[in-house]
């Protein structure tokens, strides 16, 4: 196929025995720390497999800590890998992407966010995976083990690959963080007030434009859209 010379190519540039069947790629999208996602993309023989992308909403990092955040995401996909091998029926139940195992895998990042990851591959028993990381600013990619990056050229059919995969992690990544970044500014404190539904919500809106003018307000003048008074009371005690 087309994209067997690049996938020889790229196999040939690494180092690997073997052109990678399936590649997974990890990016980490927040703004300092807020709405952090993670986003695994795959490709397989070199094309995009869809269907296996996954995203990761950060659980356990607070506050911006992109290497910490990258850890997290490799700990939950490796810990599914590594029970879907713990199994001893050959047809695994569970999350087709998850029981895969990668034959190459991508890190957006430079050094520092391969060395984060070769933490969890380590400690998860993967170190076996051939593991690399593209950095944005000058397309180099880092190997493990190794001080200086590997050069390719720009428009070699290897690098074309890598970049590609990387491009559509990130992709993948920013347009998930948007959606979340989107619905988490739908929501309103005003949502958390019991009595306050979507009609009420409106019409103090409408009649006051923010939740700081709603804060600010007399009661005489939330009572006035037709908010009884002790619901009122209550609003502008938990505002």
């Amino acid at each position: 196929s087309r994209t067997e010379p690049m996938l020889a190519a790229l196999a040939e540039a690494l180092g690997l025995e073997d052109p990678p069947k399936r590649i997974e790629c990890y990016d980490i999208s927040n703004i300092q720390g807020d709405s952090a996602v993670g986003a695994m993309v795959v490709f397989e023989d070199g094309r995009p497999r869809n269907d296996h992308y996954r995203h990761f909403r950060i659980k356990f990092v607070p506050g911006p800590n992109d290497f910490a955040m990258l850890q997290e995401v490799l700990r939950r996909r490796l810990e599914r890998l590594e029970s879907s091998q713990r199994r001893e029926d050959a047809e695994v139940v569970g999350d087709r992407s998850f029981t895969s195992r990668p034959d190459l895998i991508l890190i957006d990042g430079g050094k520092g966010q391969l060395g984060a990851a070769l933490e969890v591959l380590e400690a998860a028993g993967f170190a076996d995976i051939p593991t690399f990381s593209l950095a944005k600013e000058r397309e180099e990619i880092f190997a493990p083990g190794r001080s200086e990056p590997i050069v390719q050229e720009h428009n070699s059919p290897g690098m074309f690959l890598v970049q590609r995969v990387r491009d559509e992690a990130h992709r993948f990544a920013i347009t998930h963080h948007r959606k979340v970044r989107s619905r988490k500014a739908l929501t309103s404190p005003l949502d958390s007030v019991e009595g306050i539904g979507p009609a009420r919500k409106r019409a103090l809106l409408r009649r006051f434009g923010s939740v700081q003018a709603i804060r600010e307000a007399p009661v005489e003048d939330i009572v006035a859209v037709g908010v009884p008074e002790r619901l009122a009371i209550r609003l502008k005690e938990t505002l």
